[in-house]
């Protein structure tokens, strides 16, 4: 079976959605389950996990809803106030629903010491008390603080979103590359192999080294701890669903049909108890 690990879907509204700029303008209307549907199929894709976008338990909800009336939408990882007096009511609430498979906080749009902060910490220490992974979406300066975070929960599963966004135009940066090093010797670490297209310079994605990239992950995380995901609506800015497939397929043309079951779907299966 093939998974798509991480996808959004949203109703376009300029000032939720500010973070649209004016770069972006194929972003700027609704993308919905009838529309992700028939690109799955297409691309022989079995299901996706609907991952958060706004801040907010509305879209939380939301994306509860969308996966409870397409079967095709396997989990929700969706947002809750981590630093919330009621954080473990909340929690206890969206874990009652067992399409609720984890929480992500827009880490990347915070200080770069954002998970280090005792109210966020205690956030997430909640989450593996009712078995829910934590979605790490930062950029590469903050991978310092995540190695620090994932550190103090070794119960907890932590999910690295679009390998920490470094780069893809330019070479492999030795910090990233050696903080991916520090941050996959912890055993509760995976990573999902997604969101690169759209770190290409002009999102241009002619004549970029994916592959490197990749194989650092790979090298990393090995195959047990990595997934695919195509980041679609947003991969849209720079490559179609089936060219952002196609990337992961190329990278795994040679390897064995297990190796490719894996990363392809077993994985993220696993990972978010799907």
């Amino acid at each position: 079976m093939v998974i798509d690990s991480h996808q959004h879907f949203w109703h376009y509204n300029p000032v939720k959605d500010s973070w649209i700029d004016e770069n972006m303008g194929i972003l700027k209307k609704n993308f919905l389950p009838k529309d992700l549907e028939p690109i799955l199929i297409k691309n022989g894709v079995n299901g996706c996990i609907a991952i958060q976008s706004d801040q907010s338990e509305v879209e939380t909800e939301f994306l509860l809803n969308c996966a409870k009336s397409n079967s095709f939408i396997k989990g929700v990882v969706g947002w809750v106030d981590l630093v919330s007096d009621k954080v473990d009511q909340r929690l206890e609430h969206y874990a009652s629903n067992p399409l609720f498979k984890g929480v992500r906080h827009i880490v990347q749009a915070e200080k770069d010491d954002y998970l280090l902060c005792k109210d966020v910490q205690n956030g997430i220490s909640k989450l593996s008390k009712y078995n829910l992974t934590f979605d790490l979406l930062v950029y590469p300066q903050q991978l310092v603080a995540a190695i620090s975070l994932v550190a103090q929960f070794p119960k907890q599963k932590f999910i690295l979103n679009h390998i920490a966004k470094p780069k893809i135009s330019e070479p492999i940066n030795d910090e990233w590359m050696s903080n991916i090093i520090h941050l996959s010797s912890y055993g509760n670490v995976y990573c999902k192999i997604s969101g690169m297209v759209t770190e290409t310079r002009d999102y241009n994605i002619i004549n970029n080294d994916f592959f490197s990239y990749i194989y650092a992950i790979v090298q990393s995380f090995g195959v047990d701890r990595i997934m695919f995901g195509s980041d679609w609506p947003v991969c849209l800015l720079a490559a179609s669903y089936k060219e952002v497939l196609s990337v992961v397929n190329s990278y795994l043309a040679n390897s064995s049909a297990e190796i490719k079951a894996k990363v392809l779907g077993k994985n993220a299966i696993d990972i978010y108890n799907l």
